[in-house]
């Protein structure tokens, strides 16, 4: 139930905004709005300010919207009003009233942005736990433990990193667009040189999943491998190991972090059986040996090893907090940021440099909301504001039957002086109908196998 209404709510919310952006436009360039809708279908509830030509409607198919202004290639226009009409418009001012759409969209997600930086957020400390084997970042030396002070691009200036969440953005970044990531750290053996190079041009980042980070080692923050709460009766019970011991070692393995802990004890089935191990831990002061012996467990197709325990404490965290002034230019740095790196990923997709599996539909979404508000406003809205980014970036693709589309029309008549003739917009609207039919068929696709295969 939460994910439906989480769902709903950020539609209505995108789709309020990005309409009311269209509308306010227009009756500012002097264009009689007829219709503001928000869903398509069935009216379920319409009003009308007084002396206003505008009737708002609430449809029943909250999947899209739309403003209906007058218009004289869509009915007739009496000659009195025929100046109210959106195709006599100046080009400036429909330019400026298609583009108005995305631009809110855009817009809300910075002011989303500005929101979270100023009630503050907290996030998992830059501390890195144990590389993935054969990963970029075992390759390049890193064991765990170390904590990122800077980091940045070949070519760019080395930029402070006060999160987990702010190095996940420079990988990302950097795996996405084929840039090496130079990080300065302390930590084991380590001062605050930059001695540490990640070559991420060399990879494959093809899919922006979770693999991606297992390839580079960064799968996620540092967590002292404590145990936590023991279920009765559970392999870790019956091995006599008690909430709060530290591990220390697992056989002749050194333990140096929880997301280390967690992957020694899954690999621990051989042949189909699971394989014994003594356990070196630190219970409050006191080094002990405990032979453990994890339960086999199926996790898709793979027969993986348990404990019934939860393994890892909970990471550092650091409260990000800005004043007024740095919390809104962060906001729109940071939707400038997402914004150019949705394009370069549609740009690769359409070379065949990324996958279509990239690609997310409704499915994907509802999905999200629901996860993202089952934590906490702030989560949500951090959802909310990558999700207004990706559908102002979507409308301005010069895609027919979108906002961009029309803006691409209005190009071509800005340079030849002359509107795209009728026989040209048809073809190319059914063009673009079908475009867009095909993205949204291979985005449903992948929603049903993310969530379902």
């Amino acid at each position: 139930m939460l994910t439906v209404a989480a769902f709903v709510l950020a539609l209505g919310v995108l789709i309020a905004i990005h309409e009311y952006g269209h509308y306010r436009v227009a009756v500012a360039c002097g264009v009689k709005v007829l219709r503001f809708s928000i869903g398509f279908g069935k009216t379920l509830y319409r009003w009308q300010r007084k002396g206003s030509a505008t009737e708002f409607a609430l449809c029943a198919f909250p999947v899209g919207g739309y403003v209906k202004m007058l218009d004289e290639r869509e009915a007739p226009v009496p000659e009195g009003e025929r100046h109210l009409a959106f195709n006599n418009q100046p080009l400036r001012s429909r330019v400026a009233i298609v583009a108005a759409g995305p631009v809110a969209n855009l817009l809300l997600a910075v002011l989303l942005y500005a929101v979270v930086n100023w009630s503050g957020v907290q996030y998992p400390a830059a501390i890195l736990a144990s590389p993935e084997a054969g990963s970029i970042a075992q390759q390049a030396g890193l064991v765990g433990g170390e904590r990122v002070q800077r980091a940045g691009f070949a070519d760019d200036e080395m930029k402070s990193v006060a999160s987990f969440e702010d190095l996940r953005w420079f990988l990302t970044r950097g795996a996405l667009e084929g840039q090496d990531v130079q990080l300065e750290l302390t930590g084991p053996g380590r001062t605050t040189t930059g001695d540490v190079l990640l070559k991420l041009s060399a990879m494959d980042a093809s899919e922006a999943n979770a693999d991606l980070f297992r390839k580079i080692g960064v799968v996620g923050p540092y967590t002292r491998p404590v145990i936590g709460e023991v279920m009765a009766g559970a392999a870790a019970d019956k091995a006599g190991l008690r909430e709060g011991d530290v591990v220390r070692q697992v056989g002749s393995v050194p333990v140096v972090d929880g997301q280390q802990l967690r992957r020694l004890i899954r690999a621990s089935i051989v042949n189909g059986r699971t394989v014994p191990s003594t356990w070196k831990i630190d219970r409050a002061g006191i080094e002990l040996e405990i032979i453990v012996t994890p339960e086999s467990r199926q996790d898709g197709e793979l027969l993986v090893g348990r404990i019934g325990a939860y393994v890892g404490a909970m990471p550092e965290l650091v409260t990000m907090r800005y004043g007024a002034v740095d919390g809104l230019w962060r906001g729109v740095t940071h939707t400038w940021d997402v914004s150019l790196l949705t394009l370069r990923m549609m740009g690769k997709m359409l070379i065949g440099e990324a996958s279509v599996k990239n690609l997310s539909g409704p499915l994907t979404i509802a999905d999200y909301a629901g996860k993202s508000a089952a934590m906490g406003l702030t989560q949500y809205l951090l959802f909310l504001a990558l999700i207004s980014v990706s559908l102002g970036v979507l409308n301005l693709l010069p895609l027919p039957v979108l906002d961009g589309g029309h803006l691409m029309y209005y190009l071509w008549e800005g340079v030849t002086g002359k509107p795209v003739s009728d026989a040209w917009m048809e073809t190319l609207q059914r063009g673009g109908v079908a475009i867009l039919f095909l993205l949204m068929s291979i985005a449903l696709f992948n929603d049903i196998t993310r969530l379902f295969g």
